[in-house]
């Protein structure tokens, strides 16, 4: 995961105002209950010590919402009397609307409820092109159409020379089509930046259009067994992408138990544990952060300073390191902050992580390490 789009959280000292909104259900007295709920995180973050500007303006934010139409909810951070950034929220949150005030941004939450929304690209074939549509956990739409050939693209039945030859014909004209909305499919995932593409159609259809995408592409390509033109239901698009969710992490997981053993210089590329990873983000040597949200380790207590990779176990350590000043935080929100400020753009954080045994970062946070 990019978590470029957090950068603005982290360019100004708090404390922080975080709020997810539940934005889930919809009735007649939703927009009544969206009032209260403003009234109620508002007075929620004043009772832990929010100034009188900041709880003001997440008020009026939430209120604002009273009659938006997203389907599940939103994300707000503000401090010094303004909303710095609320993103939409792919899920619910499970346990209704929060706020906290804290000296930094609650993230991890926004990492489960709006970080993995794979956008994937299903594509509908035919032997004469496809529609390409744009699904996300925030809705779907219309992506395009390819059109190619439209003569002739039905076989016949008889063993004529000629008819063979017009057989022929047909097969070059799938091929071609095939190639074609290949292709265009290539175009539109780089132009919507889609994690998943959807093949729908019948089998020889898909199978042939899979194999004519670029190799980058291949594995990122699932078939849908459905008949030609027929339209996936919801639940089966909320599969596919829950299924690449799953595989991605997995994936990330294989990684991060292999390199968890020591190599030729006797040092494990991964470390887990809050003691290692704080050393690891003060030498900025954090690739990939991993965090299971229900680990113990992510909210246990660190110290921070100022600066992104100013944080350490004990406080004392902090003022040994000459930080004058320093806060308590979780250690989840603290090394978030340090890999979003002083990491690789690249950087990618796993929100949740299969059911793996004891193999899983035994306190919920684990990190693959760079030694350059």
């Amino acid at each position: 995961m990019d978590l470029a789009f957090l950068h603005p959280l982290y360019e100004h000292s708090g404390p922080w105002a975080s709020v997810y909104v539940d934005l889930s259900r919809h009735a007649e007295d939703t927009a009544h209950e969206r009032e209260l709920t403003a009234q109620a995180v508002a007075r929620e973050l004043a009772g832990q010590g929010a100034d009188e500007a900041t709880c003001r303006a997440v008020r009026e934010a939430v209120d604002e919402l009273r009659h938006a139409s997203d389907p599940h909810g939103r994300a707000l951070f503000a401090r010094d009397g303004e909303v710095v950034l609320d993103p939409p929220l792919a899920r619910a949150p499970a346990r209704g609307s929060s706020a906290q005030w804290a000296p930094l941004p609650r993230v991890s939450p926004l990492l489960e409820l709006a970080g993995e929304d794979p956008v994937c690209v299903v594509a509908y074939i035919d032997r004469k092109g496809a529609d390409f549509e744009l699904r996300s956990g925030l809705g779907s739409q219309e992506a395009g159409t390819v059109s190619g050939r439209q003569w002739p693209v039905h076989r016949t039945g008889s063993s004529d020379w000629s008819e063979r030859h017009f057989q022929l014909r047909v097969e070059n004209t799938w091929e071609h089509n095939a190639a074609e909305i290949a292709d265009a499919l290539a175009v539109c995932q780089e132009e919507t930046g889609a994690d998943l593409l959807i093949l729908v159609g019948d089998a020889r259809e898909r199978r042939t259009v899979h194999e004519r995408l670029p190799q980058r592409l291949r594995g990122c390509a699932v078939e849908a067994d459905h008949g030609s033109g027929s339209r996936l239901l919801d639940e089966e698009v909320e599969r596919a992408r829950a299924e690449h969710v799953r595989r991605r992490a997995q994936e990330d997981l294989d990684r991060f138990l292999a390199a968890r053993t020591p190599g030729g210089e006797g040092r494990a590329a991964a470390v887990e544990g809050v003691p290692a990873l704080v050393e690891a983000a003060r030498e900025h040597r954090i690739d990939e952060l991993l965090i299971r949200p229900d680990g113990p380790d992510t909210h246990r207590e660190v110290w921070i300073g100022e600066d992104p990779d100013q944080l350490a176990v004990r406080r004392t350590e902090l003022k040994t390191l000459g930080e004058q000043h320093s806060w308590s935080a979780r250690a989840d929100d603290a090394l978030l902050r340090s890999v979003v400020m002083t990491g690789a753009p690249a950087i990618s954080v796993t929100p949740a992580l299969p059911e793996h045994g004891d193999d899983t970062p035994a306190g919920g946070l684990g990190a693959l390490l760079r030694w350059s």
